[in-house]
């Protein structure tokens, strides 16, 4: 065994402290090192606290700032200067059209709660943390949202936003013309506009352009405008002159607008001119009136008689609006046309085929011969009517035959009654005249567009079969509802008014009344009016119903009954004066 010298027992042992110091001395660093992550570690997460404390620098919400804030302090704001906003209507779009909605009524309100605690929530996140300190941080309100409210607020707001859609138009009248805008369809897309609300509503922020399904018109507004800025205006600029030859005639600009209709073509707008009403336009004592004679239907020994018609030159008519249109467009505004042989408008065969030829109704009623002057009106009003022809589907109007009422046109001041007094006016007894050509219409089966009873009945006329007439308030118009035309013949004669029509019988008529009824006493009545006429009165009023019956001489065709009912005033005492005070 060999024993360990004492050199190298010494070495040992030395060389084990030395180790021992080396190690502790590595350990140091480690330490110090630990020491300071922590103690840098408590002041981040100290300063972190502390910023995460206070509402971000320069924060704001709907203009109001609340940056740097503690969370009693920003609340506090909120609630006083925010909330306000928040109540606001909120501004929306649809489809460029401004609405607004009641943020009540959509159930949108500001959570002021969950806003503060948001923005003083504990933050780590250093980028977070740079953005709270410098300003630069986002702020995004809490907002609550009842989803029911919502949406029953945009359904409501579609039925104001959503439309069909429409394609524009220009109308023509009086000479001149009107732009009616298209219209977009539009159908607010109601579920992805209350997301968008819900997610992107900026409390007193800018409007928020909801989203919809937009239809656009064919034509568009810009087109339209357009158009109508440079084709209609330079149509109706001024008169368009028609040359035939040495032969000419001008069509006014009323002329052309009543000739004028807006009738787009292939996805363009486009006016045309219709050729029948720029003829006759073009040829009413003009140089290019037409040299055909039309047919005529007189009366003759008293019964209608037809004149024949013969050709004659004419202007040409299909094609005139086209050419028209075309000058309208040029410098000159002068169209070229030609004249050619032509039948008259109204030729002979025409003429028959109206079957005016046998009569069909007579009517008479009695008239107070004594009255001159008012034999006067009763002789001009039968003048003016005597002879007109009404066609199939037309209207015969009293007022236009007669009118206008005026002294210059021969009628007179007579007894009229108005408002349940005798009093004066020109025309007076021209409603016996209504009286006839309403009894007329009613018997030939024609259909009664308008008529009123006077207000008082007159024992010369049928009970609830009699008319009354006053220019621009009260007409008699009956429409002739027969495939023939019908002519009207009127004479005074002896102590009669006679009206007579001559047509082909079509209609089987016969009528029931149901007698008086409900009669009313007469009373005495007071009128200070300048014009009154005092009446004895007596004759009580009553109502009475009038039905007629109407099948065609064939039995092909039965109209429903028709019945028309009226009740008459009673014939008051009437006093010129005042009413005595009790």
């Amino acid at each position: 065994m060999q024993t360990p010298s004492p050199d190298s027992s010494s070495s040992t042992t030395v060389h084990s402290q030395q180790d021992k110091k080396k190690q502790k001395g590595k350990a140091k660093p480690w330490i110090i090192a630990g020491s300071c992550v922590a103690a840098v570690a408590a002041a981040y997460f100290g300063g972190a606290a502390f910023v995460s404390s206070q509402v971000p620098a320069n924060a704001s919400i709907a203009g109001v700032n609340i940056g740097s804030m503690n969370n009693d302090q920003a609340r506090a704001e909120l609630e006083r200067e925010v909330l306000p906003l928040a109540q606001k209507p909120v501004d929306v779009t649809v489809n460029g059209e401004k609405y607004t909605l009641d943020p009540a009524k959509a159930g949108l309100e500001l959570n002021v709660e969950d806003t503060v605690n948001e923005l003083t929530s504990y933050e780590v996140n250093p980028v977070k943390l740079y953005e709270r300190l410098t300003g630069e941080f986002h702020v995004t309100p809490t907002v609550d949202v009842d989803e029911d409210k919502l949406a029953a607020q945009l359904d409501a707001l579609a039925k104001k936003a959503n439309a069909e859609v429409a394609e524009g138009t220009i109308e023509f009248e009086d000479g001149t013309s009107k732009l009616t805008k298209p219209v977009d369809g539009v159908a607010l897309k109601t579920k992805e506009a209350a997301d968008l609300i819900s997610d992107d509503w900026e409390i007193a922020g800018p409007a928020i352009a909801l989203p919809a399904d937009v239809i656009k018109p064919q034509i568009s507004a810009d087109t339209l405008q357009a158009f109508y800025d440079k084709d209609v205006k330079a149509l109706l600029k001024d008169e368009v002159t028609l040359a035939s030859g040495k032969k000419k005639a001008t069509i006014s600009v009323a002329s052309i607008a009543a000739a004028a209709s807006y009738v787009p073509k292939d996805g363009a707008p486009a006016i045309a001119l219709d050729d029948k009403k720029l003829y006759k336009a073009a040829t009413k004592n003009s140089d290019l009136s037409s040299t055909a004679k039309d047919a005529q239907i007189v009366l003759k020994d008293g019964k209608p008689s037809i004149i024949k018609s013969s050709k004659g030159i004419s202007l040409e008519t299909k094609g005139l609006g086209a050419k028209v249109l075309a000058a309208t467009a040029a410098k000159n505004r002068t169209a070229e046309v030609e004249m050619t042989e032509k039948e008259a408008d109204f030729t002979t065969v025409d003429a028959k085929k109206l079957g005016i030829k046998e009569p069909i109704v007579t009517f008479s009623t009695r008239y107070p011969a004594s009255d001159t002057v008012r034999t006067k009106n009763l002789r001009a009003g039968s003048a003016r009517v005597n002879g007109d022809i009404i066609k199939p589907g037309e209207r015969f109007s009293l007022l236009e035959a007669l009118g206008p009422i005026t002294v210059a046109n021969g009628y007179y001041s007579s007894g009229v009654v108005e408002n349940g007094f005798s009093t004066e006016a020109v025309g007076g007894g021209l409603s016996q005249i209504s009286t006839q050509m309403y009894n007329v219409g009613f018997l030939a089966g024609y259909d009664d567009i308008t008529h009123k009873p006077h207000s008082r009945w007159f024992e010369r006329y049928p009970a609830g079969r009699e008319a009354t007439l006053w220019e621009g308030q009260i007409d008699m118009i009956w429409e002739n509802n027969t495939p023939y035309g019908v002519m009207i013949q009127a004479w005074v004669s002896g102590d009669k008014v006679n009206t007579r029509l001559w047509s082909t019988k079509y209609w089987d008529v016969s009528q029931k009344s149901s007698g008086k009824y409900n009669l009313t006493n007469p009373e005495t009545k007071y009128n200070p009016a300048e014009k009154c006429v005092s009446e004895s009165g007596g004759k009580k009023g009553f109502s009475i119903d009038i039905t007629r019956y109407r099948e065609t001489i064939d039995g092909s065709k039965k109209l429903p009954a028709e019945t028309k009912s009226w009740t008459y005033s009673p014939w008051h005492k009437i006093v010129c004066d005042e009413k005595p005070k009790d």
